[in-house]
């Protein structure tokens, strides 16, 4: 299926999130201008053993059940009859959530931020980490998957006169996920029976879901001029994003002009820091918890900040953690949690107010460390913003309308309005506190206060946006421009003798400039390369937030420590195409910004053949 479905019903976005996901959709034929008819779709799931409730969330959470735990009947779902059970047998959801708490060593969770993790085998089944040999595990891949497919059964079930493989479907992502994370989630998506969808970056669908539900009133919020900052504390990711406010013939548009780097950074880590909180408590009481207990505590804990954080009235909630061996309830290790322990907590160790020259701390590591997720070594995410927002400092230089605004003795770009997403900020102390650490760095400039985007949905947010942003593809609604949010760069081996001990040099060739637009292709002016095939080789990608003015086909000899991260390495194998294995065929290049969201490389021959440069993500999950 390709990815532009002829004649949808509806355009349908979908949030595949670290700790939640969901399903919105507009009624393309019932909408008009910027009055789109939008709607959240209850996904039917298991909350408990052959008990199925259709709730607005689904839980991001796999439970992978002992094979006598669950007759079959208690594992059943409104589509089950139709579908063929995958094995091995796999609980999605809410129960899964809940059930997997008391046995985290079967519980999959945080599959998103598996994976982009360029230092493991996504494909591989690794989930859940450190699992006895009993438990059958899943690969990343496969999670997401499944979650996907689940929220494609769902949508079946309610709308058989509609089916999903028909309509226009958007899938949303990090913007800080780099070309392989995407392509991943893509390939997770086509094995989900999505066909193609197109990608979206989750701040872009945080804003269009904050202008959708404005109704209209968004120009009343925001002028032309306005610097809107995004920033998106999710389960497992701190993403920010900016987006200028430029005038056009008369009419707003919003622009996207930077997005910051990949930051594991989010609620679980949040989860695991008040665990460690409660297990200092008890250890000071005389009660030593061990790793499985410790698991089991991190999920209780963030059952326990979601329930405080959300409800003002709430002073304390409730901690029970099973013994080891232990079925009575009466064996279990009892405390709790009390809202100001975890105020206080979150936003001085997440949120400290800091000035605008702070920086990520780091560390040196040690030479051995466990296979885990690469969180953030700096839990604090004002530090990050810091970092971010300095960076970006002359990311609107050259924009239309916002020429010689910026001073040159700004040590930071100025944003004026600030739009939050994720359910962190569910917490007003939260949201507050990153206002006024903003304002304290814009007060010592002598800017003007940035005002908080009052609206934003932060649980359904970034589905809704994406269902809107479907929507406004098809010339609905309002549309943000931006194209690529980095430059993209390969590396080319230098020719030369061999010298002992020295590497040929590697020269950054750029492929595809920053703002690139989608559905576009550019080929490299005037510069032909070769080209190994019939033989295993590796491409190494370099992307830049920073480096805005480089043009497709400038190559760079030196560059910063800061202007360019080096990206997934690739691997790949050309087809020698009646050639002779190692042969080096002399090609012009040509770079392919996909409707997808993905990037491609393209080598073509001056006979025209044409070799696609992409990831090795092509074959079936494992685990599935």
């Amino acid at each position: 299926m390709n990815n532009t479905v002829n004649n949808p019903r509806y355009a349908i976005g979908i949030d595949l999130g670290t700790t939640h996901s969901a399903l919105s959709y507009v009624d393309l034929q019932a909408s008009d201008g910027e009055k789109a008819e939008q709607h959240v779709l209850p996904v039917p799931q298991l909350s408990a053993p052959g008990t199925v409730e259709s709730l607005p969330l689904l839980p991001s959470f796999m439970y992978l059940p002992h094979p006598d735990e669950l007759a079959p009947g208690e594992l059943a779902l409104p589509w089950s009859a139709t579908t063929v059970a995958p094995a091995p047998a796999a609980v999605i959801g809410e129960m899964a959530r809940s059930r997997g708490a008391a046995t985290p060593i079967r519980l999959v969770s945080s599959a998103k931020s598996w994976l982009c993790h360029p230092g493991v085998d996504r494909r591989a089944a690794i989930l859940p980490p450190d699992a006895p040999d009993e438990v059958a595990c899943v690969s990343p891949l496969a999670a997401s998957t499944r979650y996907l497919e689940h929220l494609r059964h769902a949508w079946n079930a309610a709308h058989p006169e509609a089916p999903f493989e028909q309509q226009a479907v958007t899938v949303t992502i990090p913007a800080s996920f780099d070309p392989a994370a995407r392509e991943l989630t893509a390939e997770a998506a086509r094995y989900a029976g999505y066909g193609n969808p197109v990608l979206l970056e989750e701040p872009q669908a945080a804003l269009y879901s904050w202008i959708q539900g404005s109704g209209g009133a968004w120009r009343k919020q925001v002028k032309a001029g306005d610097i809107v900052l995004v920033v998106d504390v999710g389960g497992g990711t701190s993403d920010f994003s900016l987006i200028a406010i430029l005038e056009r013939n008369g009419n707003l548009e919003p622009h996207r002009v930077a997005v910051g780097d990949h930051i594991l950074l989010g609620g679980d880590n949040m989860d695991l820091a008040l665990a460690h909180l409660v297990a200092r408590k008890l250890q000071a009481n005389g009660t030593q918890l061990d790793a499985w207990q410790m698991r089991a505590l991190t999920y209780a804990c963030r059952g326990a900040k979601e329930h405080l954080l959300a409800d003002a009235n709430a002073a304390a909630w409730p901690i029970v953690v099973p013994s080891r061996g232990s079925k009575l309830i009466g064996g279990s290790i009892r405390t709790e949690l009390t809202r100001d322990d975890v105020t206080a907590f979150i936003t001085d160790g997440f949120f400290p107010r800091v000035e605008a020259s702070a920086r990520p701390a780091t560390r040196a590591r040690a030479g051995l460390t466990q296979l885990g997720l690469p969180y953030a070594q700096d839990a604090a995410v004002t530090r990050h913003l810091a970092s971010f927002l300095a960076r970006q400092a002359g990311a609107t230089a050259d924009l239309e309308g916002f020429q010689g605004r910026m001073d040159a003795e700004h040590s930071f770009l100025h944003p004026s309005a600030v739009l939050f997403n994720g359910g962190v900020f569910k917490s007003e102390i939260l949201s507050q506190r990153v206002m006024d650490t903003i304002n304290d760095w814009l007060y010592m400039e002598g800017a003007e206060p940035a005002r908080m985007l009052e609206g934003a949905d932060l649980d359904l947010a970034v589905a809704r946006g994406a269902a809107y942003y479907g929507y406004a593809r098809r010339g609905g609604g309002v549309r943000i421009r931006g194209g690529t949010a980095r430059s993209y760069y390969v590396g080319v081996e230098s020719s030369m003798p061999a010298i002992p001990g020295m590497e040929p040099p590697i020269q950054a060739l750029c492929v595809a400039p920053f703002g690139m637009e989608e559905g576009s292709e550019l080929e490299l002016p005037g510069q032909e390369f070769g080209l190994v095939v019939g033989e295993p080789v590796h491409f190494r990608f370099f992307g830049s937030t920073t480096r805005r003015q480089d043009r497709i086909g400038e190559v760079l000899d030196f560059w910063g420590p800061d202007e360019l991260q080096e990206l997934n390495e690739l691997q790949a194998d050309l087809p020698a195409e009646g050639r002779t294995p190692g042969d080096v065929v002399q090609v012009r290049l040509h770079a392919l910004a996909t409707e997808s969201g993905t990037l491609e490389l393209a080598a073509v021959a001056r006979e025209g053949q044409r070799w696609k440069v992409e990831f090795d993500v092509r074959s079936a999950p494992d685990g599935q």
